[in-house]
């Protein structure tokens, strides 16, 4: 399923590690990358890709709340996905880019939280920027969410976006406690931090530290988070950083632990111990869009059928190289049993 390109009236410690699993070359696209960019225009095009969103389109959610005492909440920016494509066909021209979707739906199983059978909705978005590259990346969704398809597609979208550099920013956020009224909606809207503007971003400033606490709340009682420091990020680190949503929460926060022992890649020391790191998450990249060619041809009820052999509700459960490993094995032997039969 494609879409066109829209647009709206907004602006824009050293530690053991495992042999890296690789994964091999995707599937080819039938789209073409020339005319290539020269190395210093891809630079500069990426540059201005990751200079945030105009202020006047960020919103905010709230992604937690309190359990008891005065109602407060955790709320996080976001932007809605036209302000992605504003971006884009500012930068390249509506011709100058492309996106396809592909849509499937899983067989219905049980959910844990609640023990109702429901399925699951996958989007996976192809985008492509000519001269530039093309990345991949899939959103999901339960079946039973009314906007299922469209929160999945935007999903996608955006983290597809975020491997190109756009809208990465905001993936420094973990979070700022506020009082919420009684429909969990902030009560006043946080200030962006000057590194998350356009002109800061442009005069060099950058998010220089983090909390890494996604829950507890100090005026609530709760856990406070964690003061990180404000030395500047290393290369490796920030590469490594831009692949927490490519790779999402568990998987990340999975090789982070295992291989440094860490939460926060910021307290990784050791420079070869954030090139093994480093390494560990692209082949676990290169897993996860492998996968995404592959679910088109085995189809989505294969993937949920090998997550239950493996006691996985969802892909996005998997936390280790291994198991990941075994997954696109699994879905590609399956695929290409669906091509034989054809």
């Amino acid at each position: 399923m494609s879409k066109p390109n829209g647009g709206t009236n907004g602006s824009t410690t050293s530690a053991s590690v495992q042999p890296v699993n690789t994964f091999g070359p995707l599937a080819a696209t039938n789209l073409t990358l020339s005319p290539q960019f020269s190395p210093e225009r891809i630079r500069e095009l990426t540059a201005a890709l990751e200079v945030p969103l105009d202020p006047r389109v960020i919103e905010w959610r709230v992604a937690n709340t309190t359990k008891s005492g005065k109602p407060r909440g955790q709320v996080i920016p976001y932007a809605d996905q036209r302000a992605y494509t504003d971006r884009l066909n500012s930068l390249f021209s509506p011709a100058g880019w492309t996106r396809k979707y592909v849509v499937h739906t899983s067989t219905n199983f049980e959910r844990s939280k609640d023990q109702k059978t429901v399925a699951k909705v996958f989007v996976t978005c192809e985008l492509m920027i000519f001269g530039v590259g093309l990345h991949s990346a899939t959103g999901e969704e339960w079946a039973d969410d009314e906007n299922a398809v469209t929160s999945a597609e935007a999903q996608a979208f955006k983290r597809a976006c975020s491997c190109f550099g756009l809208g990465r920013y905001l993936y420094y956020f973990s979070g700022e406690w506020l009082d919420i009224d009684e429909r969990k909606r902030p009560k006043t809207v946080p200030a962006l931090p000057a590194w998350a503007t356009p002109d800061g971003w442009r005069q060099g400033l950058r998010p220089q530290q983090r909390v890494d606490s996604p829950i507890g709340d100090p005026l609530a009682g709760d856990k406070p988070g964690i003061d990180r420091g404000t030395a500047a990020p290393s290369s490796l680190i920030l590469q490594i950083e831009a692949l927490a949503e490519p790779l999402g929460r568990r998987m990340y926060r999975g090789l982070l632990k295992r291989i440094a022992r860490v939460w926060n890649p910021r307290d990784i020391q050791d420079e070869g111990v954030q090139q093994q790191v480093l390494a560990h998450m692209q082949a676990a990249e290169r897993g996860f869009r492998r996968l995404d060619a592959t679910l088109d041809s085995a189809g989505p009820e294969a993937l949920t059928q090998i997550l239950r052999s493996l006691k996985l509700q969802s892909i996005d459960r998997v936390d280790n190289l291994q198991t990941l490993r075994e997954i696109v094995l699994a879905l590609e032997a399956a695929g290409q049993g669906e091509v034989v039969k054809q």
